[in-house]
C-alpha cells in the first residue's frame, strides 16, 4: 500500500474527513494512520509527519502533500475519478472546492464539527445565514447544471467529500436550509464512505476539551450519540 493518509479524530477533524471520505469512497487503497487531538493549541505530534503540524497530510512513497486541497491534485494525477472527466464540471468542481477551502468562515467558525453530538444552535447570526445562503445557492447550481445526483453530476468526486463535513454539520446543528440543499445533504450523509467516517467518529474513545466547548459554547445539547 502506497500511501500513507495521516488524520486526526474522525469525531472533530473535518479537514482530516475530505480526503479520507474521496479515497474511500474512489476505492483508492491507503493505510490510515490516525493521532488524536492532544487538548493544546499546538499540536506536537503533528510536526512528526507534518511540517505544519496540521492534518490531513498525505505520503506517497517519497512525496509528501500537506494540504487537503493539494492532495486532492495530487491524487487526481493517477486517478481519473477525482474530477468529473466533462471540462466545464470540473471546472466547476475545483471552484466549489476552493471555494470551500477558503471560505465559509462563518459555518466553520461559528458550527464546529462533532459527528457525535446533536446541538440546539440558536438564532444564527447574520454571517452564518449568509454562509448558508451562499451554501444552498451554490449547492443548487451544480445540482442543477450538472444533473446531480451528486454536485458535478453522476458520479460522486472531491467536490462532494469537500462539502461532506458540511453535511455532518447541518445534521449536528439542525442547520436551516433549502429543501434541495437539504435533500442533498441527507444524500450525502447516507453515501457509504461518509457514514462509515461518521459511524467510526461516533465510537471514538477520545474526547478533546478544546473541541467540546468551540462546539457548545453555552448551548443546550439535545443527544449525544457516542459511547462513554
Amino acid at each position: 500500500m502506497d500511501y500513507q493518509l495521516y488524520i486526526a479524530n474522525k469525531n472533530y477533524s473535518s479537514w482530516s474527513m475530505r480526503p479520507w471520505v474521496l479515497m474511500t469512497a474512489c476505492d483508492i487503497a491507503f493505510e490510515e494512520i490516525l493521532t488524536p487531538f492532544a487538548g493544546t493549541a499546538i499540536q506536537h505530534a503533528f510536526r512528526e509527519f507534518s511540517p505544519t503540524g496540521k492534518v490531513p497530510c498525505l505520503k506517497h512513497n517519497d512525496v509528501l502533500v500537506w494540504d487537503s486541497l493539494a492532495i486532492v491534485e495530487y491524487l487526481a494525477e493517477a486517478h481519473p475519478g477525482v474530477w468529473p472527466a466533462d471540462k466545464q464540471a470540473r471546472a466547476w468542481a475545483r471552484s466549489a472546492c476552493a471555494e470551500m477551502h477558503s471560505g465559509f468562515m462563518a459555518l466553520r467558525d461559528e458550527c464546529s464539527m462533532n459527528c457525535g453530538l446533536r446541538i440546539e444552535l440558536g438564532t444564527p447570526s447574520p454571517a452564518l445565514e449568509k454562509d448558508l445562503t451562499r451554501l444552498a445557492e451554490l449547492w443548487a447550481e451544480g445540482l442543477d447544471r450538472f444533473g446531480g445526483p451528486w454536485l458535478a453530476g453522476e458520479a460522486f468526486g472531491a467536490v462532494d467529500a469537500f462539502y461532506a463535513p458540511v453535511a455532518v454539520r447541518y445534521r449536528t446543528y439542525g442547520l436551516t436550509l433549502s429543501a434541495q440543499a437539504s435533500d442533498y445533504a441527507e444524500h450525502l450523509l447516507e453515501h457509504p464512505a461518509v457514514r462509515s467516517w461518521v459511524e467510526q467518529g461516533i465510537q471514538e474513545p477520545w474526547r478533546d476539551e478544546a473541541h467540546e466547548q468551540d462546539c457548545l459554547r453555552g448551548r443546550r445539547i439535545l443527544a449525544d450519540l457516542r459511547q462513554v
